[in-house]
């Protein structure tokens, strides 16, 4: 069935959904929008209920899919544009929420397409120790801190735990929490950013799902981040073969496709998403500013 093909995206999930039940059938339950964002093609797909939450096989709220192929071009100003683009997008997801926010990076470094997490915490600008020793300098600026969680394997704790523990002690308004995504198109691979206001499932990019971020067990909103970096073996050789079945290609997630220069786009979209993310905490500042505090 097209529905089992994997994605993390919710833009693709409604596609198979669609190519599965007819161009002419009426998926209930769900809105789509397209609109343009500093240039670059958005999408925001609304899960209203849990019959669309049903279809989709995503929990309801809203997606966000930020298309930014101009960057990868190295079209003008394309690294501005994205992160303008991500930081407008972001701070209507952050409306109505005022006060201190945690950022967990998720992933592992040590592997490049699950190391999206960890390189936007290196961009992100971190202010929460100086707002609380130096409010003289630093009293306009909103509190943030971040973690990079890291992975069970090499912590022996999972990243849920470690978010949980710092959500009780800094005791965050919200979470932003930012992985590593799949695909089911290589269009999208490093292309995409999908930002979401229903939490994130840590691991889910390189078929390792573990418990999920959100506000049920973290008790405060998430919204989540996300690039796709692979697609899984099955689902691209079902596309490519134009099958609806998928080939036997080992277990879920045991083969994944990624771009054979990932490392460098993965080090272009960390930095695009943490500029993003500390613009949309911090709307004093500007690009310039960011380049300034993080050279």
């Amino acid at each position: 069935m097209l529905q089992n093909r994997r994605t993390d995206l919710a833009l693709e999930a409604q596609e198979l959904w669609q190519e599965s039940a007819g161009e002419q059938t009426q998926l209930k339950g769900v809105q789509a929008r397209d609109s343009q964002r500093e240039g670059y093609a958005v999408t925001t797909v609304r899960i209203l209920d849990q019959e669309g939450a049903q279809a989709l096989g995503k929990p309801a709220g809203t997606y966000v899919t930020l298309t930014v192929d101009g960057l990868a071009r190295r079209e003008e100003d394309a690294f501005g544009r994205a992160v303008r683009a991500v930081a407008a997008e972001l701070t209507q997801l952050l409306a109505g929420l005022e006060g201190p926010v945690l950022v967990a990076c998720l992933g592992n470094r040590a592997v490049t397409p699950d190391a999206v997490g960890p390189k936007v915490h290196d961009h992100l600008l971190i202010t929460r120790h100086l707002v609380d020793q130096a409010p003289e300098h630093f009293g306009a600026f909103r509190p943030v801190a971040s973690v990079a969680a890291g992975v069970l394997g090499t912590t022996g704790v999972e990243s849920g735990e470690l978010v949980g523990a710092l959500t009780g002690r800094l005791k965050p308004v919200c979470i932003i929490a930012v992985d590593a995504l799949a695909s089911r198109s290589l269009d999208r691979l490093c292309r995409t950013i999908q930002l979401a206001d229903t939490g994130i499932a840590p691991g889910s990019g390189v078929g390792n799902h573990r418990h999920a971020l959100d506000r049920e067990s973290l008790g405060v909103p998430v919204i989540a981040i996300g690039v796709p970096t692979v697609v899984d073996g099955a689902t691209l050789a079902a596309d490519l073969l134009g099958t609806a079945d998928l080939p036997p290609l080992g277990r879920e997630g045991e083969m994944l496709v990624t771009p054979k220069d990932i490392d460098s786009q993965v080090n272009d979209l960390a930095k695009v998403i943490g500029y993003g993310i500390t613009l949309a905490l911090q709307p004093g500042l500007t690009l310039e500013d960011m380049e300034l505090l993080m050279s």
